[in-house]
């Protein structure tokens, strides 16, 4: 089909939980779907923050549908408690792991649960989330699960025997590598699924290179300064507001036709209308994805599938 972002397919009966769902491309995922008639449930480590996100989002949608589940998804406490609350829906038609940090620190932190502070929260997180949250999956006809890449997976070696970096540690390393992480997991978990003959869909969508400085103004949930708004806007021509990186976001949710397994983004790579995209070669490897896979039920305890 056609896909257009400014008119998506009608959404309403939908339950759909996104994570770091506050600002940037949570936010404006949450918004769009929200506009076209699904239950949000905005899944935030900080909930004076969410607060504020719903408040933006009524202010535009009065008859949204929302509500806010707190999650910080380095603390493996706080995601077994969001996913048994998710679990105990009646229905959840979609998960979206974007939950993340995009600027870690210079040295390498661990989280109370002994994790590396960007792997935990950019994936361990989302895993042990998506396993805790399955059985409300299962039970919801046509369900998807949908986690958001990046173009830095195509910009990094992944340190396959060190995937917390516990060697050898650098911000970016660990942030492309996480979304490396996070991206196999998408595609291997729609291969066994496709495996066990279930019906859920797992998807991965990447915004391209999205920025706040041109981004829409939204009180409390977007606000960056005339000085970040001007160096954003001589990025103009290889950069978009996060507004239209969730479009591929939103894509991998809505579109009836998306097939398991398919990737999302930018038709010119860092901007433009969402498309079926290429995934980094690492991020589809199978031998890779089962490595990636068996270290996540080890860090966060959660054997799945």
């Amino acid at each position: 089909m056609t896909w257009d972002p400014a008119r998506l397919p009608s959404q309403h009966g939908r339950v759909v939980a996104v994570t770091g769902a506050n600002a940037g491309i949570g936010f404006w995922t949450s918004f769009a779907l929200a506009g076209a008639g699904a239950s949000v449930v905005l899944a935030c480590r900080t909930l004076e923050r969410a607060d504020a996100a719903v408040r933006a989002i009524r202010a535009r949608l009065p008859q949204a549908e929302l509500s806010v589940l707190h999650l910080d998804t380095a603390d493996l406490a706080s995601v077994r408690s969001a996913g048994e609350y998710l679990a105990g829906l009646e229905r959840l038609d979609a998960l979206v792991n974007n939950a993340g940090i995009v600027h870690p620190p210079r040295r390498r932190t661990e989280t109370a649960d002994g994790l590396e502070l960007i792997a935990a929260t950019n994936f361990f997180g989302a895993f042990a989330l998506t396993a805790a949250a399955f059985p409300a999956l299962e039970r919801t006809s046509g369900s998807r699960v949908v986690s958001i890449g990046s173009i830095a997976s195509s910009l990094v070696q992944l340190r396959f025997d060190d995937l917390q970096l516990s060697q050898r540690y650098s911000g970016w390393q660990a942030y492309a590598q996480s979304k490396i992480l996070l991206s196999s997991f998408g595609f291997e978990l729609d291969r066994r699924l496709r495996a066990r003959g279930s019906g859920i869909r797992s998807l991965v969508a990447h915004p391209g290179y999205s920025i706040s400085g041109r981004t829409p103004l939204v009180p409390g949930v977007n606000e960056p300064g005339r000085g970040k708004r001007f160096v954003d806007g001589l990025q103009a021509p290889f950069t978009q507001g996060k507004d239209r990186g969730a479009e591929a976001v939103v894509r991998a949710v809505a579109d009836p036709d998306a097939v398991g397994g398919t990737f999302f983004g930018p038709r010119y790579l860092v901007k433009g209308e969402p498309h079926e995209a290429r995934p980094a070669p690492v991020t589809t490897d199978e031998r890779v994805a089962q490595g990636i896979w068996a270290e996540a039920e080890v860090a966060t305890r959660a054997p799945f599938l």
